[in-house]
């Protein structure tokens, strides 16, 4: 076995320990490319990261959206609802108005109706008294749908009677033929006298003007029904004595003008009113004669005898 030298032995350890120690060096590649993955890594994170923030917001704005939208929803429902609400009675109140404007109008149609025929009544009645309005006997007049006939007493009646004299009733008999076919009035009959007392001849039979008044009315009631042919049931007799005049001067002119029979037309509001109850027929009238006098309007009387 050849001997080794220790020199040789030493400087071949030292070739052998050199070389495995030259292989073990780590090479920086590797360390660069997973540092360049971990960024690469972080790059993508961050990105991912922004990306998810804003998606999160443009959510969280849609869903403000959304609500926003769903409360523009119910208010516009809300106010479609007030809207067909208020639409709804706008139409009921423009039914209403044409119901009363229809109303109105067959009221307007009607009044002219009423207006042509009182017309029409008022003119008859003048041409039937045509004589006896051009002599002053005889007023006629019309107010707010009513008719008025004033007849002075000396054409109707003889001094202190209540009969009817022939003139008279010559006088009712065309007065009663208009009247008679006037089926919509209310007729009321008034007597009237002046304010001189009762003469001595005739106070047994009329004590006052009030019994005076109430005969010479009644006597016109009565001959409208019966010989005229004028419904009782529209026909009122009344009395007003001395206590309704229509001129208050005191010279005889003045209180002719006061004696007189007053026919007053008044439009009936109930045509079919009083057929039960409130008959009030004519045919009974005497029951008021001047033999039962009613006096709740009597005063006492002064100054001349009536002559």
């Amino acid at each position: 076995m050849p001997k080794l030298d220790e020199q040789e032995l030493f400087d071949d350890f030292e070739e052998l320990s050199a070389e495995p120690v030259a292989a073990k060096r780590p090479s920086r590649a590797p360390w660069m490319l997973l540092l360049l993955v971990l960024a690469a890594g972080a790059g993508a994170a961050g990105w991912l990261y922004w990306q998810l923030r804003e998606a999160r917001g443009e959510a969280a704005s849609a869903t403000r959206g959304l609500h926003e939208a769903r409360a523009a929803l119910d208010d516009a429902r809300t106010q479609r609802a007030d809207l067909a609400t208020r639409l709804g009675q706008a139409e009921v109140e423009r039914r209403d108005l044409l119901a009363v404007k229809d109303e109105l109008s067959q009221d307007v149609q009607q009044k002219e109706q009423e207006i042509a025929a009182l017309r029409g009544e008022f003119d008859e009645l003048q041409e039937k008294m045509k004589a006896e309005i051009e002599k002053g006997n005889v007023r006629l007049s019309q107010e707010k749908g009513r008719i008025k006939v004033d007849m002075v007493d000396e054409i109707l009646f003889d001094v202190g009677d209540s009969s009817i004299s022939a003139q008279g009733a010559e006088v009712l008999s065309r007065v009663g033929a208009v009247l008679a076919r006037m089926s919509d009035k209310h007729i009321q009959v008034s007597g009237h006298t002046d304010d001189l007392p009762i003469s001595k001849r005739l106070v047994e039979r009329f004590p006052t003007n009030w019994e005076l008044s109430a005969a010479r009315a009644i006597t016109v009631v009565r001959f409208l029904e019966e010989r005229a042919g004028v419904p009782g049931r529209r026909l009122v007799g009344a009395a007003h004595s001395q206590y309704d005049p229509i001129s208050t001067g005191k010279t005889a002119k003045e209180r002719a003008r006061n004696r007189r029979i007053e026919i007053l037309l008044t439009p009936e509001i109930d045509p079919d009113r009083g057929k039960a109850a409130v008959a009030a027929p004519a045919a009974q009238p005497a029951a008021a004669a001047p033999a039962a006098p009613a006096q709740p309007r009597k005063r006492a009387s002064g100054g001349r005898a009536k002559r």
